[in-house]
């Protein structure tokens, strides 16, 4: 559908609703569903249309955020039930980026439950509706994830959730890629308390690992074993190959969590991250100073053993990324 005129307000991309503050703004049962999007209509139009299409019974509050102007003309799909589906178009009012754009549709949610999909990704049909279900029986899980789909190429990869329970300890030890934004339910109420998405963040790289971070110090975090997303890498990263920024927010992590000192595994998981991205921006020096961290907290650490091999000048970084990427992997 085209994005009506003004004398069409019954077209659902042009509704219009008071933004009011997070903690003003009345709850309901129900889902709001937020999706940040920049310059990719294409797949925000079929990330939309899996999302009108859940198998989930309730209402549905879904809010399209532009970081960036608003296109023209949108032609996005029509809810399919529009008794108890609606959709609301924003403009990013935060900081420029995912953390701000999403924060700007977290201002206006009205529902008790906030899920997130990434404009390039497509929800499964039973997603909200199993992972509500976990919401509704346990009342001190503050998030719910689940086993994912990666498209790359033609080909797809199962990445099947390794755990049913994660904790703040298990998140130290490994970001966990099944809890992808595209596959996360959260309680409302967890969101607000934490304030949202940290838009300081440099990049803001790594910004969904530390919304974890923060929300598993509240509570569990649960993951359904059900494949709940599939996440499109075809398209690529905007990170990919921005490696200063990798470094920069990735150091800022280890500063802000002095947990890691309990985890030296996790941390030299990250230190091999830090280690790899500085060898791929040329900055060698930088690079041995982390390899020599992350070496002593976990020898057998295999970003470490990538990052030689680049500061060696065997392999190029941008290699080992698309190789990791084929296999439904990153660094």
């Amino acid at each position: 559908m085209s994005a009506a005129s003004p004398a069409r307000p019954e077209s659902p991309v042009d509704v219009a609703v008071a933004e009011r503050p997070l903690a003003d703004a009345p709850r309901h049962d129900g889902v709001s569903v937020l999706i940040a999007t920049r310059d990719r209509l294409p797949t925000l139009r079929r990330a939309l249309a899996a999302v009108w299409a859940q198998t989930y019974p309730g209402p549905m509050q879904v809010v399209v955020v532009f970081d960036g102007p608003r296109p023209d003309r949108l032609d996005l799909p029509a809810p399919l039930r529009p008794d108890r589906q609606r959709l609301e178009i924003r403009t990013n009012q935060r900081a420029p980026g995912v953390a701000g754009a999403r924060n700007t549709g977290l201002a206006t949610v009205r529902h008790r439950h906030v899920a997130t999909c990434d404009d390039d990704d497509v929800w499964l049909p039973h997603r909200l509706e199993a992972q509500l279900a976990v919401l509704a029986a346990e009342q001190h899980t503050v998030a719910v994830g689940g086993s994912v789909r990666v498209q790359r190429h033609g080909r797809s990869i199962v990445r099947r959730a390794p755990l049913s329970e994660v904790r703040l300890a298990d998140l130290l030890e490994d970001r966990i890629m099944e809890l992808h934004p595209s596959a996360m339910l959260y309680r409302t109420s967890a969101l607000e308390a934490i304030g949202g998405w940290d838009e300081t963040i440099p990049g803001g790289y790594a910004e969904d690992y530390d919304l974890l971070l923060k929300l598993a110090q509240r509570g569990p975090i649960r993951l359904v074993d059900e494949v709940t997303a599939d996440i499109h890498w075809d398209g690529g990263s905007y990170f990919f190959s921005r490696w200063r920024m990798v470094a920069d927010a990735l150091t800022l992590l280890l500063d802000r969590y002095p947990e890691f000192a309990g985890a030296p595994r996790g941390r030299a998981r990250i230190e091999g991250q830090i280690a790899f991205a500085l060898a791929a921006a040329g900055d060698r020096a930088g690079s041995r100073v982390w390899l020599e961290r992350g070496l002593q907290d976990n020898p057998r650490e295999p970003r470490l053993a990538l990052t030689r091999l680049v500061l060696a000048g065997l392999v190029r970084a941008e290699l080992v990324q698309r190789v990791l990427h084929a296999r439904g992997r990153g660094i």
